[in-house]
């Protein structure tokens, strides 16, 4: 295989950088609108909570599965062929969810679109990192990212009202619709120069070759371990606490809103800050939003927790996901996708983890451990990304 990489040589336009993040709110909305509407759902289809909730957990489990599947393929044949034939998918995949006539339908409805939304955040991403010199990648890449926390902020506090208000029908069949637009609206996209992979494995055995890679991976999965792991307690936090479902839901997607205006800041500093300054920044946040967590659990407390998870995931993992794009150039779509597993398991493995603890509403010593974990993690990446930055020049 070739090892000649691609060179980035000018900032990407800015209707394709409209048409990414469009792609990457689309996917993040789909992804996370089924929770606040599980109840309901198994109420109109007449089914108990336990019978639905595969929906939900089978769609997480292909998203992660198909992410290195779609990354290998991006690499072999193209990023944004890759991306159409994908959207194309999830489009009818979400339109049949709106047409599910019973649960097992929706289940299986649920799995396929989660497995074709997996491939447009990667892609996107990806396609930032063929195509803007890696000295201002971070800047398009914080824009992607508030595009993402939009998407999970609507669908967090959205989704619910127009289940009960309307239909939940509705909220599968915007996510179809917004796809099948983009399957066709992503023809305008120039595919990015790259060297093609000899065949689906070479990929990744260039990236699993690079010891940066596996420290990378590494850090991602603490990352979504103490973050999005523990980020999933909030709500139920709040609730334990007598919080009314609705508020607790509206606190959590506070963490979009949080996200989003960091994200502006962080658009400022990149290139006056060092990376491992940024890193250290979001780490702060993070420690001290859960310090604050584990102290008290009250409404207005947990309102500047989600704020500061916000802002901590846009400073610290932009700048993480950035030094990801970096590390195979010549794999870089299948090096993004296995980054993206590594988070979501991480999440995974700590969510399971804290769950006995958040069953005997232990919260105080859950957000605690969790500030804990943030110290190993904000040093491990920033003296990993100061020690690969200093390789680098």
């Amino acid at each position: 295989m070739t090892t000649t990489a691609p060179t980035p040589v000018a900032t990407l336009p800015a209707p394709s950088l409209r048409l990414l993040h469009l792609a990457g709110f689309v996917s993040n909305f789909d992804r996370f609108c089924i929770a606040p509407m599980l109840v309901v759902i198994g109420s109109r289809l007449g089914a108990p909570l336990a019978t639905v909730m595969p929906a939900a957990s089978g769609y997480y489990l292909a998203y992660g599965l198909m992410q290195p599947v779609w990354g290998a393929a991006g690499d072999r044949w193209g990023r944004v062929g890759v991306m159409r034939v994908s959207l194309t998918g999830a489009a009818l995949a979400a339109l049949a969810s709106a047409l599910a006539p019973d649960a097992p339908v929706l289940i299986g409805a649920r799995a396929l679109a989660g497995g074709f939304f997996a491939a447009s955040i990667a892609a996107s991403l990806t396609y930032v990192g063929d195509t803007v010199p890696a000295a201002t990648r971070q800047r398009p890449l914080s824009e992607l990212m508030t595009a993402f926390a939009l998407g999970t902020a609507v669908a967090t506090a959205v989704a619910g009202v127009l289940a009960h208000y309307l239909t939940w029908r509705l909220v599968f069949a915007l996510p179809g619709v917004l796809a099948a637009y983009l399957a066709v609206a992503l023809r305008r996209l120039p595919e990015p120069e790259r060297v093609p992979s000899d065949s689906l494995p070479a990929p990744f055995r260039t990236v699993l070759s690079s010891p940066w890679q596996w420290y990378v991976m590494a850090v991602a999965m603490l990352e979504g371990a103490v973050l999005l792991g523990f980020l999933t307690y909030l709500a139920p936090a709040l609730e334990a606490h007598g919080a009314p479902t609705p508020v607790a839901g509206a606190v959590s997607a506070l963490y979009g809103a949080g996200s989003m205006a960091a994200a502006q800041t962080v658009r400022r500093l990149v290139g006056r800050w060092s990376p491992a300054g940024l890193i250290v920044a979001g780490g702060v946040q993070m420690a001290v939003a859960y310090l604050l967590a584990g102290y008290s659990q009250s409404t207005g407390a947990l309102v500047v927790v989600a704020l500061l998870l916000g802002g901590g995931w846009s400073f610290m993992h932009s700048t993480i996901q950035s030094w990801a794009t970096a590390l195979s150039p010549t794999a870089r779509a299948t090096g993004v996708a296995l980054f993206g597993v590594a988070l979501y398991v991480g999440s995974a493995a700590a969510g399971a983890l804290a769950a006995p603890a958040a069953q005997a509403h232990a919260y105080r010593p859950l957000f605690w451990v969790a500030a804990v974990l943030t110290v190993p993690l904000t040093v491990a990446a920033a003296v990993g990304r100061a020690r690969c930055r200093a390789l680098e020049q």
